[in-house]
């Protein structure tokens, strides 16, 4: 057993493709399980409830701010002639520590499916400054 564990410690390493026949690597396997782990969250109910506590009035919601005053802002916006979603369901928490990095499959999905106070509603601007402020973070953690 302990041979076998360190054989895929190697191939790991060596970033050989050990998952799916041979075809992904196991950075390759952990980007797909975060995706479908991420794609769960769109159906879970504390998150649009969240959403729903913080609408106003048709077309405009409650931003709670970031590093500023809450304020509304309208669902949508347009940028370089498109409309993208200007509201984002934000974990006051983030689901990977900007610091520690990722830890385990266990500590990623108890910080994915929180209750609903773990949850934050942040217009566009917001929400890409602290994406931002994270990244940031994990840059001088690494």
């Amino acid at each position: 057993m302990k041979t076998c564990l360190l054989s895929l410690e190697r191939s790991v390493a060596r970033g050989e493709k050990t998952r799916a026949g041979g075809m992904w690597t196991e950075a390759k396997f952990h980007g797909f399980i975060k995706g479908a782990i991420r794609g769960a969250t769109r159906r879970w109910p504390p998150k649009t409830q969240a959403l729903k506590d913080a609408w106003v009035e048709r077309g405009v919601y409650k931003c709670v701010g970031y590093k500023r005053r809450w304020h509304h802002v309208p669902v949508s916006i347009k940028v370089g002639g498109k409309r993208v979603r200007n509201v984002a369901v934000d974990h006051i928490k983030p689901v990977i520590c900007p610091v520690s990095g990722f830890t385990s499959w266990d500590d990623m999905i108890e910080r994915m499916f929180v209750e609903g106070s773990g949850f934050q509603i942040l217009c566009k601007s917001c929400h890409d400054k602290k994406t931002g402020d994270e990244r940031k973070i994990r840059k001088e953690s690494k």
